[in-house]
């Protein structure tokens, strides 16, 4: 449980009202803009508490317009109406004015980016500038970009940019050998489009600026602006869900629009709502993170929108916690890290919502959100804002800004007195002996209390006050000035620290001793008395003790380091003492992979000796809290919770918490005496005291769990409430005798040793402890012992059904008799469970009347006794479903055994006739009451119409639906005449021929219309007929015939009276099977009127393609591919013959091939078996794929050959498939010639580009054998061109030869070469270059370059001219 300290700031006296308010995101800074008629407007910072840093104050004659802090530096950046703007640095109060002229108007956007280094800044006239600031908060010059938009300037967001890359595991992974990661520091790979990794480089330069017109614009600092969307009305909020890449619009009409955008920048409208509320720019809207929007607009609730589940509902305040009625919530501001919602109201309160997380039954995840107690504060609060680190609010009011810092409530429990925080200044305090309360109102706000038998201390963190009981009051009786971090109060003396001691003091601060600690030691951070002896725990995390029964403290041990005892410590959170000061439980954080709080117990002698919790029940839990008994030193009690929980002292009655009480010795350790469930409507465990324990709860409280928790004493009043431990339930007023009795035997119990137990408990008389005791053994199990206490108690009922029970096998089965016999009953149902003995479980139900579990049981696990439980469990007349005449008649002479019978039952049926047999008896009130509790609504309809209430009987109408009680109220308005109440009744009860009577007979045309579409078709053709003998509605006569499948007459009436609208809309509904002429009625009237794609459509539906056709080439209308599907006829169809059918099909593919639409004309020609004329509109189409799929599947020499021209005609040097392609369909079209001609122009490719002649050889050598084909198929058509052919492949072998031969014999081969230039006809088949080229290589490698230059001069120079590029010889020349 937390309260909420308010700190006043303290203002200068020159500032005015404050109008502004702006928290630094992690600093405790607090900047606020302030107004004032006098001096005009300034600009203050203030500390956590409220403190003025006086450096930081700007003043101007103009008020301040907007405040934004730097997101990491304490860099403040200040808007003012004239348009100046500077940045305010703390704590030296620099100021660094922006260049002057950039803005003329009132600033209206000032926007940090979430690194910091850039700032935006845009004023009312529609001036855009963005700023860079470098990393030490200065600025850079003039602005990076400005834009002029000509609007007021309203709103401005920047877009995240991706998580830059953590530098640490960056340069780990680059040690480590990662490539890429080495890559990312190399600047020499940067060219190489590897990235250089840059700390800079992830700045998010993306903003979204609105206007007051409703545009929002897409702006990089690289000044381009791009209008993204638009709209209706003046954008009041931008918010961006980085997870969704949505962008939320609101506008001041609260018309919410959302859109997603696209990573090219474009904006698609997903969604737009209008919010409900108040609109205007008073409102206030708050966007988190999760997808909620928060609108507060001075109504009395709040409004919440979840965009991620598309939900939403409302907030409001509660009377019963402090509220008044009618107040007003003018601001929300939420924290997301303590998801706290806060409002501030009209009357002075900030209302506080803490959002808690429930899963349901079924595993669904709800949000729910818990008013809490509201602070008080004055005036009417405008502005709130939570903000830094420590999570502080601010709230502005008409009166003053205040600073609200959340503290956890101070409570404390010694020698029957209990403490409770309930406000800043005041305490709850309980006097458990004298069962009396007390207040303690302070002047201060109090940050921690520790109470004694007679004395309340109190701290307020700088100053100690100690109150002293006087009858029902509270005197103070000594102060003094403290800064300690910790306090504990013994008697008359009081513990405080400072650095390295404990100082002990007297009431009035007197110190009358000194605690010494060593350096080694540490300084002094916890206290803690427990009866006579202190605990002190050290930052060093050195624990000690000392005896505090003398009149000086001295010290039970030396100090002991704790870090050598515990593994992975952390820090100590608490330090506690047992009542004998030989224990020592400690509250620590231990460092791991996660944090983890343990307790660690320590048994002090000469030496410690550590015991750590950690039992396999307790595994997944950790402690929260630790308290030893104040009287009993065996006894320890701690709060866990599991470990994946968030425990927050705010928030602890929603987390589960278990309360887990140990007996801690030397000798046996830590000992697990009892677990239980912290009561729900408890906050938080104050103490352990035997018998009970003492637990704080809300005002109001105490009792809310009195049906779960056992019984206890009253309980103690406002704060604090007591629970009896469960050894000590009845016996919460046994004398010390008895309850030390009753340790032992517990204790005794829970180590096994039975002879001791008995021995502690012997001379114990009350039946109230051996009853008790009986119920412990049904904890433990034990029946030996709890025989004896039946025997004590003089239980012989119990004592013999235990004898009995002992025949059942199962321990569980006869411990769950002894349970039943104790009243234990919950407990006895969990041990037959848990046996599985459901035939005993059956029984035991069955005694306890709980007849539907017990059949519910035998239905799942005890089948056999099934038909028994039902027999036993129902009437006789009930099993023969007679009961509903039968008991009626045998009680009829005894009405009021029968009304019992009837209202037992709850059967309708018997509802109902009793109600018709009161209604007999004119007892309508009960007959009423009868019929609804059959939901008989016609009889409740007919009593109420009769007894003249016929409002309630159509509420009942209204609300129920029921059709029959409906017509009976539309009779009933008939009969009095009014109509429209009838006719509504009437529609609600489905007779729609009775309300379209009543309104032809009083001229509701206006309702007739829409009655007659919910009726059937006979009641809209009677009702068209009505429009139409009338001459008026001819739009809906129209409709309603047209709706009752009248389409002729429809079409007519539409026709008659020209209605162009409605013959669109009955022409949608036309289609083959409709009358032909009325198809070929309605195209001439969209021709008349240009509507021609409509009428080829009912063309086509005419089946009337011709004509269709000719309209889409007279109004050059595109035939899409649906159209022409619609025109292809079927095979075999009665329509056409098959000849004209391909007819049709040609015409529409010459249609389709005019309008460039090749690949549908190909497919119509295909269909009409014209593959030639479709081949030739596929290679107008230029697909090369279709090409060649399609002259695959064709299978004809014509298709063959002109699919391997097109294909001669690509690109097919440098695509090995184009080439195969061709050469297969010149084979399978059987043109051979074509073929060579192929081969042919391979060969002088491989001539001319690659000088591969042997590859030549072999591509003239194929074109050879294809002429030789060719020959012997067509004759001597090809003999000149085979001859030349046969002369290349000559002169190519011998060029070929002479070069393999120059290996071995290069003079053979250089004289081969001559004789091959001495050839006419060398040339084309052999290039002289290549001959040539060949020669020169040969003597320039034989160094014969004179002879080169005087007898080849001519033909050198040729050579080079024509092979300068080819041959390495040319380069030799040359040198």
């Amino acid at each position: 449980m937390a309260v909420y300290f308010d700190h006043r700031v303290e203002a200068p006296d020159s500032s005015g009202t404050a109008v502004l308010l702006a928290w630094h995101s992690s600093q405790p800074l607090l900047a606020v803009g302030s107004v004032s008629p006098a001096s005009g407007g300034s600009v203050d910072i203030y500390l956590q508490h409220g403190e003025h840093v006086e450096l930081c104050h700007v003043e101007r004659g103009f008020s301040p317009a907007l405040l934004r802090w730097h997101p990491t530096k304490p860099l403040l950046a200040v808007g003012w109406e004239t348009g100046e703007t500077l940045l305010l640095t703390h704590p030296h109060g620099e100021h660094t004015p922006l260049p002057p002229n950039t803005h003329t108007a009132c600033i209206t956007l000032l926007e940090w980016s979430f690194t910091g280094a850039r700032l935006v800044t845009g004023d009312q006239a529609g001036v855009l500038a963005m700023w860079k600031v470098d990393a030490r908060g200065r600025l850079h010059g003039n602005h990076l970009t400005k834009q002029q938009y000509n609007k007021p300037l309203t709103n401005c967001i920047f877009r995240p940019t991706p998580p830059a890359e953590d530098v640490s595991k960056l340069a780990k992974a680059a040690v480590s050998g990662d490539e890429d990661a080495l890559d990312k520091f190399n600047w020499r790979k940067a060219s190489k489009g590897g990235g250089v990794w840059s700390p800079g480089s992830q700045e998010g330069l993306t903003i979204y600026a609105s206007t007051a017109d409703g545009c929002v614009f897409s702006v990089d600092d690289r000044g381009r602006s791009v209008p993204l969307l638009t709209v209706e009305g003046r954008v009041q909020k931008l918010f961006y869900s980085e997870r969704r890449a949505m962008l939320a619009v609101v506008t001041d009409s609260l018309l919410l629009s959302q859109f997603s955008l696209g990573p090219e920048g474009g904006a698609q409208e997903l969604s737009k709502v209008k919010l409900s509320g108040r609109g205007g720019q008073n409102a206030d809207i708050v966007w988190t993170e999760s997808g909620l929007l928060i609108t507060a607009s001075g109504e009395q609730l709040i409004r919440l929108w979840d965009l991620e589940r598309d939900d939403n509902y409302v907030l409001s305040l509660d009377e019963n916690l402090g509220f008044e009625k009618g107040e007003l919530l003018n601001c929300v501001s939420y924290c997301p890290a303590k998801e706290v919602l806060a409002a501030g109201t009209n009357r002075g309160r900030v209302a506080l919502w803490q959002m808690v997380t429930v899963t349901n039954q079924k595993g669904d995840i709800k949000t729910q959100w818990r008013l809490q107690t509201p602070t008080e504060l004055e005036g009417n609060i405008s502005q709130l804002q939570w903000g830094s680190s420590l999570h502080l609010l601010a709230v502005c009011s008409t009166s003053s800004v205040l600073i609200l810092s959340e503290h956890v409530m101070c409570s404390h429990y010694s020698q029957q007195v209990a403490a409770v925080q309930l406000t800043p200044t005041q305490l709850s305090l309980t006097y458990f002996s004298t069962d009396t309360h007390l207040t303690l109102r302070t002047d201060t706000h109090i940050r921690a209390v520790q109470v004694a038998k007679d004395t309340v201390t109190v701290w307020d963190g700088r100053c100690v006050t100690v109150y002293e009981v006087s009858g029902q009051a509270l005197r103070s009786t000594g102060s003094f000035q403290c800064d300690s971090v910790a306090l504990a109060v013994h008697e008359e003396n009081i513990y405080t620290v400072e650095p390295n001691r404990v100082q002990v003091r007297t009431p009035q601060g007197t110190v009358k001793q000194l605690l010494v600690f060593s350096e080694a030691e540490g300084n002094p951070i916890l206290l803690n008395v427990c009866r006579s002896y202190l605990a002190v725990g050290t930052d060093a995390a050195h624990v000690r003790v000392f005896d505090l029964t003398r009149r000086e403290a001295k010290p039970l041990c030396n100090a002991k380091n704790m870090a050598e005892l515990i593994p992975d410590l952390g820090a100590l959170r608490s330090v506690k003492c047992s009542a004998n000061g030989n224990q020592v439980s400690i509250l620590i954080t231990q460092v791991r992979t996660h944090t983890h709080t343990h307790t660690h117990t320590h048994t002090h002698r000469t030496f410690l000796r550590a015991h750590i919790i950690l039992r396999p029940e307790l595994a997944s839990r950790y402690p929260v809290s630790q308290f030893w008994d104040d009287s009993e030193p065996r006894l320890f009690v701690c709060e866990t919770v599991h470990v994946n929980s968030e425990f927050h002292h705010a928030s602890q009655s929603h987390v589960d918490v278990l309360v887990v009480t140990f007996f801690v010795t030397q000798e046996h350790g830590l000992l697990l005496q009892d677990t239980q469930p912290k009561p729900p409507a408890l906050q938080g465990l104050l103490g352990l005291d035997t018998p009970y324990y003492y637990y704080t709860c809300k005002p109001g409280e105490q009792n809310m769990d009195s049906d779960n928790a056992p019984p206890a004493a009253p309980p103690s009043p406002h704060m604090v409430v007591r629970r009896a431990l469960r050894d000590f339930v009845g016996l919460e007023s046994c004398d010390k005798q008895t309850r030390d009795a009753m340790l032992n035997f517990s204790f005794y119990l829970t180590i096994g040793d039975m002879d001791e137990a008995f021995r502690a408990i012997k001379l114990i008389k009350s039946e109230a402890v051996w009853e008790n005791m009986a119920r412990m053994c049904v904890k433990s199990r034990r029946l030996d012992v709890a025989r004896v206490c039946l025997g004590n108690m003089g239980s012989a009922r119990a004592a013999r059904a235990l004898r009995e029970a002992e025949k059942e096998p199962e321990l569980e089965a006869r411990i769950a008799v002894l349970a039943t016999q104790l009243g234990m009953l919950d407990e006895a149902e969990r041990l037959y469970q848990s046996c599985g003995r459901f035939d005993l479980l059956n029984k035991f139900y069955q005694a306890a009347g709980q007849w539907q579990q017990a059949v519910e049981t035998a239905e799942t696990h005890d089948r056999i006794h099934l038909l028994h439980i039902r027999n036993g469990h129902t009437h006789p007349n009930d099993r023969s479903d007679t009961h509903r005449f039968e008991v009626p008649r045998m009680l009829m002479e005894d009405n009021l055994s029968l009304e019992i019978y009837i209202n037992k039952m709850k059967d309708k049926s018997l509802y109902k006739w009793w109600g018709h047999y009161l209604e007999s008896q004119s007892e309508m009130e009960s007959a009423l009451r009868y019929y609804d509790h059959a939901q008989d609504y016609l009889s409740q309809v007919r009593v109420l119409c009769y007894v003249g209430n016929i409002q309630k009987a159509s509420e009942i109408a209204n609300e129920t639906g029921n059709r029959a009680a409906s017509y009976h109220v539309a009779r009933q308005y008939e009969g009095q005449e009014k109509i429209s109440q009838a006719v509504h009744f009437y529609t609600r009860a489905q007779a729609y021929n009775n309300a379209i009577r009543l309104c032809k007979e009083n001229n509701m045309d206006e309702q007739l219309m829409n009655l007659a579409l919910l009726s059937n078709p006979e009641d809209m053709m009677d009702t068209a007929c009505y429009y139409e003998e009338k001459g008026a509605h001819m739009d809906r006569a129209v409709m309603l015939y047209h709706k009752a499948g009248h389409v002729s007459k429809a079409l007519e009436l539409a026709f008659a009276t020209e209605q162009f609208g409605a013959l669109q809309l009955i022409a949608e509904d036309l289609n083959e099977n409709s009358d032909p002429a009325l198809l070929a009625r309605c195209s001439d009237f969209f021709i008349k009127h240009s509507q021609y794609q409509k009428a080829v459509e009912l063309l086509v539906a005419a089946k009337k393609y011709h004509d269709a056709l000719q309209l889409c080439l007279d109004q050059n209308l595109t035939i899409t591919e649906d159209l022409a599907e619609s025109m292809t006829v079927s095979r075999g169809s009665a329509h056409l013959t098959e000849v004209e059918r391909k007819e049709l099909l040609e015409q529409i593919a010459d249609c389709c091939m005019r309008q460039g639409n090749y690949h549908l004309a190909t497919k119509k020609y295909t269909q009409a078996g014209k593959k030639a004329h479709a081949m030739r509109a596929l290679l107008k189409s230029g697909d090369t794929e279709k090409i060649v799929f399609f002259a695959g599947v064709s299978r004809q020499r014509d298709i063959y050959v002109m699919a391997a021209n097109y294909l001669q005609s690509l690109d097919w040097r440098k695509d090995p498939e184009i080439m195969k392609n061709i050469i297969s369909f010149y084979t399978k079209g059987r043109a051979l010639d074509l073929l060579a001609g192929f081969y042919e122009a391979c060969a002088q490719v491989e001539i001319d580009d690659y000088q591969n002649y042997e590859k030549a050889f072999g591509a003239l050598s194929e074109a050879c054998k294809c002429l030789n084909k060719a020959k012997s198929r067509s004759g001597d058509e090809t003999d000149q061109r085979l001859a030349e052919l046969t002369q290349r492949l000559a002169l190519i072998k011998r060029f070929i030869q002479a070069r393999r031969l120059y290996e071995e014999d290069p003079a053979a081969a250089v004289l081969e070469c001559e004789s091959l230039l001495e050839e006419d006809d060398l040339d084309p088949a052999v290039r002289v270059g290549d001959v040539f080229g060949f020669l020169v290589e040969h003597q320039c490698q034989h160094g014969n370059y004179q002879k080169v230059r005087n007898t080849n001069r001519t033909v050198c120079v040729c050579v080079c001219v024509c092979v300068w590029n080819c041959y390495n010889s040319v380069l030799i020349i040359i040198q």
